[in-house]
């Protein structure tokens, strides 16, 4: 089946509750990681973390997941005209749900268990046979999942976290022998200690190295050994950290930054009945280690293409064997040559590239080229999805076949503005921008980003 095989939420559906027509209902509970790793060690941080209310607003990429007859909890309602935009692409929606007071610094599953009413709607939908899927299956989730009835659609919080943890996919990736980097899995300072050993004499062959926290996200929780002394202060913070919380465990990978010549990421999904389908690779962008898009397709040669799908069913069949069902999301690296390093991390949950298959069925397809991104806004009050229309103007796709760019989450271009009201504010417009072909997707690229910049929504890069 190709790349872009059409029905993956009827597949999703089968796969995670047995059935193509049960009703789910979504939640965009992105950087569910940031629960997981309640109650672990973590590095110490050398930059500035970033605040939550862009991120909790990708929430909305849930719309574009569900299909008639789902249903979507999302933290506000989207922009009346941006509803519309999307029914004039021809995309048939969910039913929305939206939580009664939002609260910027939660993720939308905190907030639905802060609204009586909508726990009773949901409710209700439980005892009409829904079940619920989440970006990534929590303690909250589950929370969630106890106070209305309505069943999981995906194992439990558990097996996912420790499903998610890189240290189970170097060991998963170990007992298959499946090639990765050189490194090792630390669940004690002894062992920290050992592989920070081991990791100076890679730095002695001049060959670079990373320590990773076991349930890090985008970018966050990985610290480059670039010397001596940044290993011995890794150490000897976590070693303090240890000492005073008298919490022994910890989680940590250090391994190998390999060279590469780029980022991979594929999905497949685990069914109830084992069975493993694999469901797309695609080419990923980034910059700095963070993750900010994907190229489609991602035009790989055959062998491959062939060793991530053999990587793919042994993977699936090792997950099933543990208990998991549903979307499974894995970071490869292309080396040198003409291989790949197939497992760098599991993901236990959704992926960015995950909520994009509905839209490449319909927009994107064989023979054509598309580009998954977003785009960097700076803004001095909201702007509204007609506004943003406007500026764009023969840039944004408006029809099934057309060129131009589709936009697939609307939340995150003014959630940043409910920070400090009144004040410029940063936002993020997330598209895929959809071509007959790779020139001219370059040129729509650049296009939408010089129209940002003339129509004063986006600083020059």
């Amino acid at each position: 089946m190709d790349e872009f095989s059409a029905g993956f939420t009827g597949r999703l559906k089968r796969a995670v509750t047995g059935s193509p027509d049960t009703p789910l209902v979504f939640l965009g509970n992105f950087e569910v990681e940031e629960v997981w790793a309640q109650g672990e060690h973590t590095l110490p941080r050398f930059s500035g973390a970033s605040g939550n209310a862009v991120v909790n607003r990708m929430d909305e990429f849930a719309l574009l997941l569900a299909g008639e007859g789902d249903h979507v909890v999302l933290k506000t309602a989207p922009d009346e005209a941006y509803l519309a935009y999307l029914a004039e692409l021809g995309l048939g929606l969910p039913a929305v749900h939206a939580v009664a007071r939002q609260d910027s610094q939660r993720n939308v599953t905190e907030d639905v268990l802060h609204d009586p009413a909508l726990l009773a709607t949901l409710t209700e939908l439980a005892g009409q046979g829904a079940h619920l899927t989440a970006h990534g299956i929590s303690v909250v989730e589950e929370e969630l999942s106890r106070r209305t009835g309505m069943p999981l659609a995906a194992p439990g919080a558990g097996l996912c976290k420790a499903v998610n943890s890189k240290i189970y996919s170097r060991r998963a990736a170990d007992e298959l022998g499946l090639r990765q980097p050189a490194g090792w899995t630390c669940e004690t300072v002894d062992e920290l200690g050992e592989a920070l050993g081991r990791a100076r004499e890679l730095l002695a062959e001049g060959r670079r190295t990373v320590v990773k926290e076991a349930f890090g996200v985008s970018g966050k929780g990985i610290v480059v050994l670039e010397n001596e002394r940044r290993m011995d202060r890794v150490l000897r913070m976590v070693t303090q950290r240890v000492e005073r919380s008298g919490q022994p465990r910890i989680a940590f990978v250090v391994e190998e930054w390999v060279p590469n010549q780029g980022d991979l990421n594929y999905q497949f999904t685990v069914g109830r009945d084992q069975s493993v389908h694999f469901d797309f690779v695609k080419r990923a962008v980034t910059e700095g280690g963070v993750h900010k898009g994907h190229r489609i397709p991602a035009q790989l040669s055959e062998s491959r293409l062939a060793a991530l799908r053999e990587a793919a069913a042994l993977l699936g069949k090792r997950l099933a064997a543990d208990g998991y069902i549903g979307v499974v999301g894995v970071d490869a690296l292309l080396d040198d040559a003409d291989g790949v390093f197939p497992v760098i991390e599991i993901n236990a949950r959704n992926n960015m590239s995950t909520y994009q298959v509905r839209l490449q069925e319909r927009l994107v397809g064989p023979g054509r080229a598309g580009l998954a991104r977003h785009y960097p806004l700076r803004l001095n009050g909201p702007i509204g999805f007609e506004e943003m229309r406007r500026v764009l103007g023969p840039l944004l796709l408006t029809e099934a076949g057309g060129s131009g760019l589709v936009i697939n989450n609307y939340a995150t271009v003014n959630a940043g503005g409910q920070e400090r009201p009144g004040e410029p504010f940063d936002g993020r417009l997330y598209g895929i921008v959809v071509a007959d072909s790779a020139t001219e997707l370059t040129a729509l690229d650049e296009g939408v980003t010089a129209r940002l910049v003339a129509e004063g929504v986006s600083r020059a890069h």
